[in-house]
Order: structure tokens, then sequence, then C-alpha cells
């Protein structure tokens, strides 16, 4: 604007007064427009990171990231820079959760994990729930994963149209090879009182395998905090505020964030690793 006046006939001099702003400041705001940004490379570098995890990380995760690629800077840069370039890992209100409670129609078995959520062994405690989401032409979709308490790795997972027994067999199915292979421990599997878990053909299966079974408290689902944590972690970066999808697209997107999730989302308990990262590593010290 400046510029515009004195090509008009007014003065540097004359603008400076009309505006109130001191000479000396004036040269010296234009001065520091003129230097090159010190965080030129830095502010690149954090919104590339931001980018690739589709502004699912907060400052402390773009950090965490950064540091494991070797980089040095400090978390409070981080978080500065972020705010300059209006980065912000959004949050989204949890919707109400799909339930599979009818009753006692089979065997409820103890609360053997009775929250104790954390081990030290892979594969020592599993847990699992089914929830729900809204595809468009108001169709359904359902999720059943297993998850190891030790990394929080998705270990096996189905997805259907349907809460179908098979369909939650299913991703039971795809955990017990893993589970024979890797595990050191007798595992324990925790779930609530759905009637899936009630069902002989659950019930019996585990057995079968050599499997405890462990269930919530009715109407408690702090007792399932871990898988609660997860299906919430996982409808508020790729399902909250989204457009509906069709079932076939939301099924693949859903099959795409247990991947990146598994191998690519970094943990800050784990050492800033991801679940599957953070077994290799573990079980390369262990040899």
């Amino acid at each position: 604007m400046a510029f515009e006046l004195k090509q008009e006939g007014f003065t540097l001099k004359d603008i400076l007064k009309r505006v109130d702003i001191p000479e000396a400041t004036y040269h010296y705001q234009i001065k520091q427009m003129k230097k090159e940004d010190p965080d030129q490379g830095w502010k690149a570098l954090i919104l590339k990171t931001f980018e690739k995890h589709e502004g699912r990380y907060g400052y402390r995760r773009i950090h965490a990231e950064l540091k494991a690629q070797g980089y040095k800077i400090n978390h409070k840069k981080v978080q500065r820079i972020m705010q300059e370039l209006n980065l912000k890992c959004e949050k989204f209100v949890r919707k109400s959760r799909y339930k599979s409670y009818k009753g006692s129609v089979g065997k409820v078995a103890k609360n053997r994990l009775n929250r104790r959520f954390n081990t030290p062994y892979p594969l020592q405690k599993l847990v699992t729930d089914v929830t729900e989401f809204k595809c468009t032409n108001d169709e359904k979709l359902y999720l059943s994963p297993i998850m190891d308490l030790y990394n929080g790795e998705i270990i096996g997972f189905s997805i259907s149209k349907r809460p179908t027994l098979d369909f939650v067999i299913d991703s039971l199915k795809q955990a017990l090879p893993i589970i024979h292979e890797r595990a050191e421990y007798r595992t324990t599997i925790h779930s609530d009182q759905g009637w899936h878990y009630q069902h002989n053909t659950w019930v019996k299966t585990l057995k079968q395998n050599k499997i405890f079974q462990s269930m919530s408290r009715k109407a408690t689902c702090a007792d399932n905090a871990a898988m609660e944590n997860f299906f919430g972690l996982l409808k508020q970066e790729m399902y909250y505020g989204e457009e509906l999808l069709s079932y076939e697209e939301l099924k693949k997107k859903i099959e795409q964030y247990i991947d990146y999730y598994n191998n690519d989302r970094i943990k800050q308990k784990l050492a800033g690793m991801s679940p599957v990262q953070y077994r290799i590593h573990t079980s390369q010290l262990a040899v």
C-alpha cells in the first residue's frame, strides 16, 4: 500500500505520519519481511508428516515421528509451528455403540481380566467386541476385531453386513494360527456378554484351543475399555465427520485403516513405534 501511495506522489514520511508509524519501525518490518523464514524447512516437513497421516496426528505424535526419523526438534517448537500453519488434529463426538447383549442365552464367564489391560507378554491378553457403522442405502456394516493388549495390534478382524455368529467366529479363526505360533503363555480372550460370546460354538472353540474366556460385567463398558478406545479412535480418525459411503467403499476404507493402524500409526506408550514395529523390535531384543 505504501508503494502504491508513493507512486501517486506521496512521500514515505507523509505516509508514515498519516498512519502514525515511526520510520524506524517501518524499515525494521521491511527488513524482517525480506529475511528467509528460518523454520521454512521444518514447516514443510511437519506439513508433509501431517498430511501423510491425513490429519490424525497432533503435535506430540508429529514430534515422536520426526524424532524416530532422526530429526532433532523440541516438541514445543513443533506445537508452535503447527499452530502457525493451523494444523489441528480434529476431534469428533463419539456416537452410541452397538449392543449385542440379549440376556443370559448361554454361559457367562467370570471377569479374568478385571481391567488389567497391560501385559509384558505377546498374546497373553486379547480383547474383542463388535461395533457398527451406517452406510448409504440404509445399510449397516459390522466390524469384529481381536486386539493383542501387549502392543495394541489387531491380529484378526471380520467385516459383515449382519452381526451373525459366523462373522464373529471368523475373526477368531484368523487369530488362532497367530496365537498357536507366537504365544508364550496361555491366552485369555476378553469380551462383553454379547450373545455371540455366550454361544456354545464360541465357548467350545476357545476350550478346544486352550484359551481362557473372560467377560465384562453387565452394562460395564469400562471392563473392555481397551477395545472401546480402539473403536473410538478408528471412528474418530476415518468415519465421524465424513460423508456416508457404500458398504463396499467403507469396508475397503476400514481394511486400509487397520493396516495403517498396525504398521504405521505410532503410539507414545510403544516408544514412538507402531504396534507391528514394536513387536518386531522387542522380539529382536529377546533373541
